[in-house]
């Protein structure tokens, strides 16, 4: 099993090409389907060039996954440069979660990562903590400056639970319908209709004090 827990290292251009024909045939075939060898036809090079760089083919599956996720879902941290009000904040961070987990990169993680799991849970494990863990933490947080700048009720405790629920109402049925294929991401105006409408809703619920 390769090690997930190892330094990160700088790659050669190389290098890239192969992630990126790897990327492309593990999202189109899966991961049992996807030989060495087939990626090898696509982006050029040798086995040599893979089994130096990455062990084996776990190994390079294991270096593509956590990287594309670290890329993609590490924009998901909740921006606190700017001072906003809470509702300002949640739509920003709203927004831009629903954009990233219905956006072709996530899903194709996400699709991958959900078949894979039980060959590489560690890996699930690492995408999940990496990723939706941490943006959850820092969504905690601003909900945590809301209630002590009184725009939330001082008995508001549990912001953890409170961001996850959060996070849950923008990814609802339509992050699923995409994964499933059933229909293509949502358009800007249909992400900023729903999102808006889940603030509110959010706000509501929580009893805060919305500075209109």
């Amino acid at each position: 099993m390769s090690d997930l827990n190892q330094p990160e290292v700088s790659r050669a251009p190389r290098q890239d090409e192969i992630l990126a024909a790897a990327a492309a045939l593990f999202f189109e075939r899966g991961y049992a389907a996807t030989s060495i060898d087939a990626i090898i036809k696509r982006a050029g090079g040798s086995k040599r060039n893979i089994y130096s760089a990455f062990g084996n083919k776990e190994g390079l599956f294991i270096a593509l996954m956590l990287e594309t996720a670290k890329d993609v879902l590490s924009s998901l941290e909740v921006d606190r440069a700017q001072p906003r009000d809470l509702r300002e904040a949640l739509l920003a961070y709203g927004l831009h979660v629903l954009d990233i987990y219905t956006g072709p990169a996530l899903v194709g993680i996400y699709r991958t990562v959900i078949a894979e799991s039980g060959r590489f849970p560690d890996l699930a494990r690492r995408f999940f903590e990496e990723g939706p863990a941490r943006a959850t933490a820092g969504l905690a947080q601003v909900l945590d400056a809301a209630r002590d700048s009184g725009e939330l009720p001082e008995n508001i405790v549990h912001t953890k639970i409170l961001a996850e629920q959060f996070v849950a109402m923008m990814r609802n049925n339509v992050h699923l319908e995409v994964v499933l294929g059933l229909r293509p991401p949502p358009s800007a105006a249909e992400i900023r209709h729903y999102v808006e409408a889940c603030v509110d809703t959010f706000l509501i619920g929580i009893g805060a004090n919305r500075r209109l």
